[in-house]
């Protein structure tokens, strides 16, 4: 019985199922880097992968507290740029700032920025999509209150054992990004 047993397994041990899914929410924010013309590995079109169906719905949720999570620190950074300075480091006018207290309420102000960039990293297990995701994911977020993810079941399965596809995206990625949203069609049950 999986009476209170929520998930799934994917056919791999906790900890395999935890890199698993680690793995491939890093490699969703990884596709957003910029990357050289004929970069081996490169992705073909940023902010999406393609997995089986399984894999994507277990993902999503990983994706999704990630973002939210830069996205509260990214605010809390915005908060720290009102006490910061702009004069460059060890120079006479950082010092007089670093002295005073104006740097005190900075850095109570950039703490939460600080502790969710680090919340980041544990859950991802990879630094370098933990900056792709302060730098351009969550801020390209930061109206939307959630869904920032959607699963694309694809027609044709898997070679080699026929496993159902899926693309897992940003919400504003891809093909339909450039175009307009459709027109919106009234029924007829409307006008009664």
């Amino acid at each position: 019985m999986r009476h209170r047993r929520k998930g799934r397994v994917l056919g791999r041990s906790p900890s395999h199922q935890r890199a698993l899914l680690r793995n491939l929410a890093s490699a969703l924010m990884l596709t957003e880097r910029e990357t050289e013309v004929d970069e081996v590995g490169a992705a073909k079109v940023t902010g999406r992968i393609v997995t089986t169906v399984a894999k994507a719905k277990e993902v999503r949720p990983l994706v999704e507290r990630c973002i939210t999570i830069a996205k509260r620190g990214l605010q809390s950074s915005l908060l720290a740029q009102e006490f910061g300075v702009t004069a460059e480091r060890n120079s006479a006018a950082w010092k007089q700032w670093r002295e005073s207290d104006r740097w005190q309420q900075w850095a109570q102000a950039q703490a939460p920025a600080v502790a969710a960039r680090r919340r980041v990293i544990q859950l991802l297990g990879d630094k370098k999509a933990a900056r792709i995701l302060f730098e351009k994911i969550a801020p390209r977020f930061e109206g939307r209150p959630g869904g920032y993810t959607r699963i694309l079941k694809l027609a044709t399965p898997r070679l080699g054992d026929a496993g159902p596809r899926a693309v897992l995206e940003f919400v504003g990625s891809g093909p339909q990004a450039d175009k307009a949203p459709a027109p919106q069609v009234e029924s007829r049950r409307a006008g009664r």
